[in-house]
């Protein structure tokens, strides 16, 4: 959680950084090799992945229905409830090249009821996206954030802290600790970050926004005992990377201390934001499950076809 002054003290002046390297907290970035690592390798890479017109299914009762569009967005569907999270139809991030289209056009998506934002990062929370998402619906994101999504087209936001909770209906949204960080921008360290845990008559879906593997996890299995985890496996090399982000093996423990039924691995295979190889997360979190006999809970979704769980 971002720091505030302690008895009413006023907050120490940040003074300006020195290095590209300090503009992130992990102070892992030289010029040189975030553009050749990031930019010019994604620049001579071919863009994969299909399209598709997704067949989304009726749901009754306490059925769920969960469709990864790529990187960390997710739709989640549950009868009389369509929740967007960390939506993100982008092609190009600033210099950074989309490597897998969008399981899905944004057009095709069925009528949104919440968009659920976990941070205020660019590949997390994309504005051109939500300005393109039809206007009736509610956005909770953490503290701080509710200023970026003014003129979004929300018909309302709403604004949570740590284990803080919003409730309509039959569904409820409780925003939980990560280990990552908020700002968006040098001078906006105020806003801060996430992840969701989103309950539906008894079903409940963790998505853990960006973080790297910290106790928290536990005490997040204890506290809301969801049934499935959307964990990040990839940006985790090198290794200062993992200051903010999960490897599959951190995911893997990650998995272990909140006790769910099912992992669904995302934050992978989409953009480009470290240096290890596209394929790596994922063919190494396959044989990390299969040495675990953890092979049938660990699902693999393909971008754009629904699953049921």
């Amino acid at each position: 959680m971002a720091e505030e002054p302690l008895n009413g003290s006023s907050p120490r002046r940040k003074r300006l950084p020195r290095s590209f390297k300090e503009l992130t907290p992990a102070n892992h970035f030289s010029p040189g090799r975030f553009f050749h690592e990031m930019v010019w390798k994604a620049w001579l890479t071919r863009r994969t992945g299909s399209t598709k017109s997704p067949e989304f299914p009726v749901l009754s009762g306490d059925a769920l229905a969960l469709t990864w569009i790529g990187h960390a967005s997710f739709l989640v569907q549950f009868e009389g409830l369509n929740a967007l999270i960390d939506p993100n139809f982008a092609n190009w991030l600033f210099l950074l090249k989309r490597l897998r289209r969008p399981g899905l056009r944004l057009e095709e998506l069925p009528p949104i009821d919440l968009v659920l934002l976990t941070h205020a990062h660019f590949d997390h929370f994309h504005k051109p996206t939500l300005r393109r998402l039809p206007s009736a619906k509610v956005g909770v994101m953490p503290w701080g954030c509710g200023s970026l999504a003014r003129r979004l087209g929300f018909g309302r936001i709403i604004e949570l802290r740590w284990w803080e909770s919003f409730s309509s209906g039959d569904w409820k949204v409780t925003l939980v600790p990560a280990k990552h960080w908020g700002a968006r921008t040098l001078r906006d360290e105020h806003r801060g970050y996430g992840g969701f845990v989103l309950e539906h008559r008894g079903r409940r879906v963790y998505h853990a926004g960006d973080s790297a593997y910290f106790d928290g996890f536990q005490d997040i299995g204890e506290r809301m005992k969801p049934e499935l985890s959307l964990l990040p496996i990839g940006a985790y090399y090198p290794d200062s990377f993992r200051r903010v982000h999960m490897g599959p093996d951190e995911a893997m423990k990650a998995f272990r201390d909140l006790a769910a039924q099912w992992f669904v691995p995302m934050h992978f295979g989409t953009f480009k934001l470290s240096f290890e190889s596209m394929e790596e997360p994922a063919a190494w979190l396959r044989r990390l499950a299969l040495e675990a006999g953890l092979g049938e809970r660990v699902r693999f979704l393909e971008e754009g076809v629904p699953e049921r769980f």
